[in-house]
């Protein structure tokens, strides 16, 4: 039986209920406010007892994998953030692809046209937080297990497809404890061969195969409090963070420039300080996002830092490490991405480029552990994280059909 003809056959046969059937899974896991952020900002959000509370989109996924017939592994650092690990396919000992989506999503935030959390259908989009990143894309994937399951294709499987739906991608808290992708693979509880990572956007029209680091530093000026009225006898922190910031503006990295990923980057993305006009500043805070490219390292961009701080005269500044990553890249040549090209040439009409990106995903997980993974999914690269949060339909539907082809040639 030639199992991908079958496999376009029903899809094909099948075009609406697909549809319909992705629809409705992607709305149902939307309309929980599985939102992460760290610790510190949890006040924000009342309706949230611990960070991301992914067990409520958790437990829709293991209710469809046991109407499957799929059997699956549960892992949780803590409880309330779990990893669902469906598995397909009778030999174990073979090559095993992981597919996962994340379940945490971003916070709502401003500027919406309609509720965040009830996805609402419009020109052929869907719309609502996490309809792209990452509900609709762990629907995709979950409606592809549903088909091969049902089609009995995942009995000629030789190997194993996993079906995850992972915890935690989503924000970074400074103690550095992972209860996702970084947890599973720490503790070896999953051994993936290859990994696609549906959370890139492009419209499927690239895939990422490199990705560059990302250090978060928060930098405090500390100054001394005074009455606004006598200045002369406090330290203004503000005053002094401004000419900090003047000199990190001006800083030049020390490195080479990448053939994939180009050059570094830095943001000033945050600043906090001073309680009153009327009174002086003892403290500014700001955090400064950092994306590296390879040859970069940990102690060379905190003594950059500090060169900066040094330049100013009776500065006083405390420099905290929030989070680091190392930035990493593969080879444009691999089967993992010959299987993506080719089978996206045949459905979608055209061949993906690869490329690297600032951006960052599971796909550097897996890559700094030994697993060739690459990034690659529906969406529009602009719809992650704004507001009016959208994806195609149509694109939903055609990487449930692709997820089942590139499973079945890496697996058969």
């Amino acid at each position: 039986m030639d199992l991908k003809a079958t496999l376009k056959q029903y899809f094909k046969d099948h075009a609406d209920e697909i549809r319909q059937r992705v629809m409705d899974l992607t709305t149902e896991m939307c309309k929980e406010k599985t939102v992460n952020v760290v610790s510190e900002k949890l006040p924000e959000h009342p309706y949230l007892k611990i960070r991301g509370e992914e067990w409520r989109v958790a437990e829709i996924v293991k209710r469809e994998l046991d109407k499957m017939g799929v059997p699956y592994d549960e892992f949780a650092r803590m409880e309330g953030r779990p990893n669902v690990i469906g598995k397909l396919g009778k030999n174990v000992s073979g090559k095993r692809l992981l597919m996962p989506g994340h379940m945490d999503i971003v916070p709502a935030g401003e500027g919406w046209d309609t509720d965040p959390y009830e996805v609402v259908e419009k020109d052929g989009m869907l719309i609502g937080r996490g309809t792209l990143d990452n509900k609709g894309p762990l629907a995709s994937i979950i409606v592809a297990a549903e088909i091969l399951k049902k089609l009995k294709i995942d009995e000629d499987l030789n190997g194993q497809l996993m079906i995850a739906a992972l915890s935690d991608e989503e924000a970074a808290d400074p103690d550095g404890i992972d209860y996702g992708i970084g947890y599973l693979m720490d503790e070896k509880l999953i051994d993936p061969t290859y990994s696609i990572i549906p959370d890139i956007g492009e419209n499927m029209k690239f895939i990422d195969i490199a990705e560059k680091g990302r250090t978060v530093f928060k930098i405090i000026a500390v100054g001394k409090q005074a009455h606004g009225s006598t200045p002369e006898r406090g330290i203004n922190a503000v005053y002094m963070m401004a000419k900090l910031v003047n000199e990190i503006e001006k800083m030049k990295f020390d490195y080479e420039v990448h053939p994939v990923l180009g050059h570094p980057s830095l943001n000033l993305g945050e600043i906090q300080g001073g309680a009153a006009p009327n009174i002086v500043p003892g403290t500014c805070m700001i955090y400064i996002d950092i994306r590296s490219v390879p040859g970069m390292t940990k102690d060379g961009v905190i003594a950059q830092l500090q060169g900066c701080a040094d330049k100013v005269k009776d500065g006083k500044f405390e420099i905290k490490l929030m989070a680091w990553s190392e930035p990493h890249a593969i080879s444009p040549k691999n089967e993992l991405v010959d299987t993506i090209q080719a089978n996206a040439k045949e459905i979608l009409g055209f061949v993906p480029i690869t490329g690297g990106q600032g951006g960052g995903t599971y796909a550097k997980t897996l890559n700094l552990k030994g697993v060739m993974a690459v990034g690659w999914g529906p969406g529009d690269d602009e719809a992650f994280h704004v507001a009016n949060e959208y994806v195609e339909i149509r694109q939903l539907v055609d990487f449930a059909l692709l997820t089942c082809l590139c499973a079945i040639d890496l697996l058969q």
